[in-house]
C-alpha cells in the first residue's frame, strides 16, 4: 500500500523539483549576486532548509521569506524568529497576493503625495516544474521589483536568455526578455544539491528594464495584455507558421495586411521575429481591425 500511494504523482507534485541546495559556497555566490541589500526589502521565494535564508537575514534590510511546505516553514520560523527583520510566510507563490505585499499601502499616503515602496529584489532556488509559472507571475507584478537572482534547470535558464532566431527562443524568452535583462551568471552542478537533480541549474539574473514604452505598448494595461496574449498565439504551435497560427483568431484580409504592414513574410515562424517586429506586428493588427 504504501508502495502505491508514494506512485501517486499529484500527492507528491508540492515535493516535486525541490532539490535543497547544499552548497554554501555556491549559495554565498547566489546571495552576492543579489548586490547589496541593506536598505532593500528581498522576497524569496522557496527557502526550504534555509541556506540563503541564513545568509540574507544577515544582510537584508527586510526579509520576506514565501514557503509552501508547512513543515519547512514552522522550523524556519523557530529558526529565525529572534530575526526582526525576517517574516515567514507560508504559502503557494502562485496564489500570495503581492499586490497587497508590496503595493502602496492605505494611510501612508496623502492628497496629491502618493506613498511608492521601493522596488524588491527577488531571490529564490525555483522548484523545477513550476518554473515558468512563478516567472510569467513575476512578470505580471513587475513594477514592484527591481531585479531576480534564481537557480532554474540549466535548459531553462537556456531558453529564458535565448535570443530571436535559435532553436531556443520561444514564449519564455520572449516575455522575459520583453520585461528584463537577462544574464547568466554560472551553473551549479547536481553534486551541489540534496538530493541531488538529473540535470544541472543555472543561476540568472534579471534586472527589470521594461521594453513596452519603446516598442508602442504602454499607456494601457489592455494593449500591454493583449500583446502577451498575441505572444501566447504566435508561438502556439512553434512548428507552425505565423500565418498558421494567428488565422485561428484573425480575419485573413486583416492578418494580410497586417503582415505586410509590419513587412513580416506569413512563412515566418514567431521565433525568428524580435521584440520589435512582433510589437509591430501586432500594432498593425490593431490599426487594422476596422478593416476586416
Amino acid at each position: 500500500m504504501p508502495k502505491a500511494i508514494s506512485a501517486r504523482r499529484p500527492q507528491l507534485k508540492p515535493k516535486l523539483g525541490q532539490h535543497f541546495l547544499a552548497s554554501d559556497s555556491f549559495a554565498s555566490q547566489i546571495v552576492d549576486a543579489l548586490g547589496d541589500v541593506s536598505q532593500n526589502t528581498v522576497l524569496e521565494i522557496g527557502p526550504g532548509r534555509g541556506v540563503l535564508t541564513s545568509l540574507l537575514a544577515k544582510r537584508a534590510r527586510r526579509l520576506i521569506a514565501v514557503e509552501l511546505d508547512r513543515v519547512l516553514a514552522a522550523q524556519l520560523r523557530l529558526r529565525f524568529g529572534t530575526f526582526p527583520n525576517v517574516e515567514v510566510i507560508e504559502a503557494d507563490i502562485l496564489s500570495i497576493d503581492l499586490h497587497s505585499l508590496f503595493g502602496p499601502k492605505p494611510g501612508l499616503s496623502r492628497p496629491g503625495i502618493e506613498f511608492k515602496p521601493a522596488p524588491a529584489r527577488v531571490i529564490g532556488n525555483l522548484p523545477y516544474y513550476i518554473t515558468s509559472d512563478i516567472l510569467l507571475r513575476l512578470f505580471d507584478y513587475s513594477k514592484y521589483f527591481e531585479s531576480l537572482v534564481i537557480l532554474v534547470q540549466r535548459e531553462v535558464a537556456d531558453r529564458i536568455a535565448a535570443k530571436p532566431g535559435t532553436r531556443d527562443y520561444g514564449l519564455l524568452s520572449a516575455t522575459a526578455q520583453l520585461h528584463a535583462r537577462v544574464e547568466k551568471l554560472f551553473t551549479i552542478p547536481p553534486a551541489a544539491f540534496a538530493p541531488p537533480p538529473k540535470v544541472h541549474s543555472t543561476a540568472l539574473r534579471l534586472t527589470m528594464a521594461p521594453r513596452q514604452k519603446e516598442l508602442g505598448l504602454d499607456g494601457d494595461r489592455h494593449i500591454e495584455e493583449g500583446f502577451i496574449d498575441f505572444l501566447k498565439l504566435s508561438f502556439g504551435q512553434k512548428r507552425k507558421t505565423l500565418w498558421n497560427n494567428l488565422k485561428s483568431a484573425y480575419p485573413e484580409t486583416r492578418l494580410r495586411a497586417a503582415l505586410l504592414q509590419a513587412r513580416v513574410k506569413p512563412a515566418a515562424r514567431a521565433e525568428t521575429l524580435s521584440l520589435e517586429e512582433s510589437a509591430g506586428l501586432f500594432l498593425a493588427l490593431r490599426q487594422n481591425h476596422n478593416g476586416s
